[in-house]
């Protein structure tokens, strides 16, 4: 699958007493210290200091996870290599790498320039990972059918307690999508004995009409970009064409950037076992790391390192009770283990220089909402954060998508008598007893975990810390 544009974070500890401005202030410092930081090595590269050992080739990569699991992995320096078309051959033959992993467009294209290639990357005519030999000659392999091949036994094995032989054996699978990452996925498929369907918007088996003719599909794998960031949520299926496939076991989305596609979440609301990509992403470093490095490594590595990364990359939402607390747990929680927080209703003020409760008092509830809903959007894109949500996120059901895309939802539960009142209009005006008989089932329903307030916010964030392991 191709690099998402994910983003390797500068994580910062902010301190207690910082205001919305210096929020502001931070966050901007640490985006421009993210662009000098790439335009420092684009310029070393230019001068002609020596290129990383080893890195990732595409055509527009972004910010990417790769260099953060390879330097896990212990195959480092590892940068990543954006070159044009016409620039491929000459970076291939005469740059000073050892290994290299390819990504779209240039998956075909290695595989043709190797002097020598595995008998995968002969099956599927492209190659993902590329080693340069002493001698100068390169050896072109393809790790993505490893990569899914672990994520979908893993997958059958957690969610069914069964090889995937025995699940899709003479079984209907769906992939969606028709480019390079749907060939890997195809031929794990195959091997495992499944009845492969290949979709896509032009060819035999197009969307329309997708679930009269394949109601019996019993796994769907999305192999589009279609849901990847920044364009998400987003999905290949329309709303409710999940429902209409009533033997499906399974959804995999090979996107892992968000973690949780549109396509996973509706999966998750149906009942329906579903997984993102990351562990494919993992799975295949760890076969590309092996060749670059020329040994073999431990076979419980990306198991860990995929545990590691999904709570790197995790946001921690807190939800509640106007006046619960949530804002000083979540701050707290993000001094404790080093992570940026958000504040939306502080992030609110900064954007629209008036706080929420002026805002609601001049133009109502219902319009607040909505900008709220688009602050979401917008934060609910980034990873490894800690946001305190405010008390009315519940109310409008397509923020629960935006908080399951990244995010991990923590309801802070704290008795009516004791919850703080001050300047908040909503609670004013209908009484929290009415708000709690709205919201307090939204708030169980959308939380992964439920804690009673222990009294102090050192106690609420002390008490997630230890009982999420961060």
């Amino acid at each position: 699958m191709g690099e998402a544009a994910g983003e390797e974070e500068i994580f910062a500890e902010r301190a207690p007493g910082m205001t919305p401005q210096d929020e502001t202030i931070a966050s901007a410092a640490d985006a421009v210290a993210a662009e000098l930081d790439t335009e420092i090595c684009a310029h070393r590269e230019a001068e002609g200091e020596p290129e990383a050992r080893f890195g990732l080739l595409g055509r527009t990569l972004g910010h990417s996870f790769s260099p953060r699991i390879h330097a896990l992995l212990g195959s480092t320096p590892y940068r990543l290599f954006e070159r044009e078309p016409g620039d491929v051959e000459a970076f291939l033959r005469e740059g000073a790498w050892r290994g290299l992993n390819v990504t779209i467009p240039y998956k075909r294209r290695a595989f043709e320039l190797a002097d020598e290639s595995s008998a995968t990357a002969e099956r599927l005519g492209a190659a993902n990972t590329l080693v340069k030999r002493e001698d100068g000659t390169i050896v072109a392999s393809n790790t993505d059918v490893f990569g899914f091949d672990w994520l979908l036994r893993r997958f059958t094995r957690r969610a069914h307690d069964a090889e995937p032989e025995e699940l899709l054996g003479g079984e209907k699978a769906l992939i969606l999508g028709s480019g390079g990452a749907q060939e890997a996925v195809r031929a794990v498929l195959e091997d495992v004995g499944a009845e492969v369907v290949t979709v896509s918007r032009r060819g035999p088996e197009t969307y329309d009409g997708l679930a009269e003719r394949h109601a019996d599909a019993r796994l769907i794998v999305n192999a589009t970009p279609v849901g990847m960031f920044p364009n998400c949520p987003e999905s290949p299926l329309a709303p409710g064409v999940l429902e209409a496939f009533p033997e499906l076991m399974g959804v995999l989305d090979l996107i892992y950037n968000p973690l949780r596609t549109r396509l996973v979440i509706e999966a998750e609301r149906r009942g329906v076992p579903s997984e993102g990509g990351l562990g494919m992403l993992v799975a295949q470093a760890f076969a590309s790391s092996e060749a670059f490095q020329g040994r073999t490594l431990d076979l419980e590595l990306p198991e860990r390192l995929l545990g590691e990364l999904e709570k790197e990359k995790r946001d921690f939402y807190f939800i509640g009770m106007p006046g619960a607390g949530k804002t000083g747990a979540a701050r707290r929680l993000a001094h404790y283990i080093g992570r940026p927080f958000v504040d939306l209703d502080d992030t609110f003020e900064v954007d629209h220089d008036l706080s929420p409760a002026d805002y609601i008092r001049r133009n109502g509830e219902a319009a607040f909402r909505a900008e709220e809903t688009a602050i979401l959007r917008e934060v609910s894109r980034g990873t490894g954060l800690v946001v305190a949500c405010g008390g009315g996120i519940v109310t409008r059901p397509e923020n629960l998508e935006l908080l399951r895309q990244n995010g991990y939802v923590i309801m802070l539960d704290r008795p009516l008598e004791e919850l703080a009142r001050d300047d908040r209009p909503v609670t004013a005006a209908k009484g929290i007893e009415v708000l709690a008989a709205e919201r307090m089932g939204l708030y169980r329903a959308w939380a992964d975990l439920e804690i009673a307030c222990t009294g102090t916010a050192e106690g609420d964030a002390l008490l997630v810390r230890e009982l999420l392991d961060l």
